[in-house]
């Protein structure tokens, strides 16, 4: 008799809610489908508001948000950025593309950038820092901004994978002079594609969209410009999608909530695994916006070996971040030559998250969670013991 074939199980599975098809369908019924619609600026407003924020300005993805945030501040030629080298490379691409120098800080074992290194990488041409919150918890953003008021230093706030987050009772998305959010499917909201740059200066809000948008000069003659920007316009379709399901960021929050504690709860004494604690040092909870786990010392290997024998038993698998100091494109510019960050090498090399989406059942939760136990036992050399 054949063995039963394993069911795969996808890293991402977005979960809909049920108001979504409505939405998007008013969209079609009124025959509003492009960046014109009015879902645009519900969207925005709503983002906004949930994110204690005067002002919102959607765009096409988070990429798109942390390009028109450098830009907005006028970030150029010999100015620097502070940011961490533990990030997705969207944060820092705008950063050199426009000139400006990126300066580079470790992480801790919080995946988050080390903000007692900041400080010291701060000089007279220093313009900004960046702060992106990573994987389960909020930068601790107090000392940042506190440093950034004393030396009137403007912070983006990279809040991409933090909606519904809070830092100190404050939401995530509303900590920097700029803040950005991105709304792909794994994100806690979703509208297929899309992004939001956040802020309270009228004078910021007014010069995102109009680098959202090409810089057309809405009280100047159309297709006259004083400026270069993007077309990086989100569509009245994506903004219902994004809309309808920003109604549910609370009860997305507490399944991911449930999610990340029932896979603790079933990993627990897992060989060779470091996981996600619930609380960090200053009492935040874990949204786990993914569930990240790290190799102990002692497992041979690194986390590539580990993914692709899960691949085996159809667990879909994420590697985490690859420094940008390690990025193949940055070292062929000649930067960060003689640049070392031992956390940030350790944990890209050890660590990889495990599927983390709103659409998983507890069925599934468990599933992984036997086939990734049975793995490690089998790594590290240890047997189960009986139960």
């Amino acid at each position: 008799m054949e063995a039963p074939q394993l069911r795969p199980i996808p890293v991402n599975t977005p979960k809909f809610w049920g108001n979504e098809k409505d939405a998007v369908a008013q969209c079609i019924e009124d025959g509003w489908i492009s960046s014109e619609g009015p879902k645009v600026a519900e969207f925005e407003a709503a983002t906004a508001e949930r994110c204690g924020r005067k002002f919102g300005i959607a765009c096409a993805n988070g990429t798109a948000a942390l390009d028109i945030s450098v830009k907005a501040l006028g970030l150029g030629a010999g100015d620097e950025v502070i940011l961490p080298t533990f990030c997705i490379i969207s944060c820092i691409t705008q950063v050199v593309r426009s000139g400006a120098i990126p300066v580079l800080v470790d992480c801790g074992d919080d995946f988050n950038m080390d903000v007692s290194q900041i400080s010291a990488k701060v000089t007279s041409r220093t313009k900004a820092i960046m702060c992106v919150h990573t994987y389960h918890f909020p930068v601790d953003m107090s000392p940042v901004l506190d440093l950034a008021k004393d030396k009137g230093i403007r912070v983006i706030e990279d809040a991409a994978e933090m909606i519904g987050q809070t830092y100190k009772g404050r939401p995530c998305g509303s900590l920097g002079d700029l803040s950005t959010m991105s709304f792909y499917p794994n994100k806690h909201v979703t509208a297929g594609e899309g992004g939001m740059v956040l802020t309270d200066c009228p004078e910021l809000a007014e010069q995102c969209r109009l680098l959202r948008n090409l810089c057309f000069n809405p009280r100047k003659r159309r297709f006259v410009h004083d400026d270069l920007g993007w077309n990086y316009r989100m569509t009245n379709l994506q903004a219902a999608l994004g809309w309808a399901q920003l109604q549910h960021l609370d009860a997305a929050v507490r399944r991911k909530r449930e999610i990340g504690l029932l896979y603790s709860n079933l990993l627990q004494g897992c060989p060779g695994l470091v996981l996600p604690p619930d609380r960090n040092s200053g009492g935040e909870e874990n949204i786990f916006w993914v569930y990240g786990v790290e190799l102990r010392p002692e497992v041979p290997g690194d986390a590539e070996e580990i993914m692709q024998r899960l691949a085996k038993v159809k667990v879909g698998t994420r590697p985490f971040f690859w420094p940008m100091h390690e990025q193949p494109v940055f070292k062929n510019m000649g930067l960060f030559s003689d640049c070392s960050f031992p956390v940030a090498e350790r944990i890209a090399r050890k660590g990889f998250y495990i599927p983390s989406g709103l659409g998983l059942s507890d069925d599934d939760i468990a599933e992984v969670a036997s086939r990734v136990r049975r793995l490690m036992s089998e790594v590290v050399g240890h047997s189960e013991s009986p139960a």
